[in-house]
């Protein structure tokens, strides 16, 4: 073989960036459709996400208390749930205090619904790749809402059977 032959080209196009965008917008218009419909049947999310990510916004007391990452539940109670295009604001409620949540997509760690075991799983966007457009800050509500805890999905999981979780690391060429 040429030098030429055994090296793989460069993906000038990025479809890593390009597939893991297209993931996201599933996870975009699962809560839009929640926003607009609320939860149909069985279906709740988990959503785990990066809390030291630009645009993230919360309460110096749950940043305290999540310092890297949590997971949120959206399914009985959450409030004021509104969808953008490159993040999302709720309303829960944390040892009985609400706060208001702002979460960029491209913050997402991991995206759950064990009502149907289905999963994805997200590499966190690097800040340099994340569009101009940022959310407004945060500031505490009161209203009651679930609580999260780190490590709800992986509990989901173990507890709810098999869980299909997409990676994209099973697209990629090894």
């Amino acid at each position: 073989m040429s030098k030429s032959e055994d090296k793989t080209p460069e993906d000038l196009m990025r479809y890593d960036h390009l597939a893991q965008m297209a993931l996201r917008g599933v996870v975009r218009e699962a809560v839009r459709r929640v926003e607009r419909e609320g939860l149909p049947g069985e279906h709740h999310f988990y959503i785990a996400f990066n809390t030291r990510y630009p645009g993230v916004l919360l309460s110096e007391r749950i940043l305290e208390r999540y310092p890297r990452e949590m997971t949120i539940v959206l399914q009985h109670q959450y409030w004021n749930l509104k969808v953008f295009d490159t993040w999302f604001e709720v309303e829960l409620s944390f040892d009985n205090i609400p706060e208001k949540l702002v979460i960029p997509f491209n913050a997402i760690k991991g995206f759950l619904d064990p009502a149907v075991q289905f999963g994805l799983q997200f590499e966190v966007v690097a800040v340099e790749e994340q569009p101009a457009e940022a959310p407004q800050a945060a500031v505490p509500l009161h209203k009651t809402a679930t609580p999260a805890a780190e490590g709800a999905a992986d509990e989901t999981e173990s507890a709810g059977g098999e869980t299909k979780v997409v990676s994209l690391d099973a697209f990629r060429k090894k």
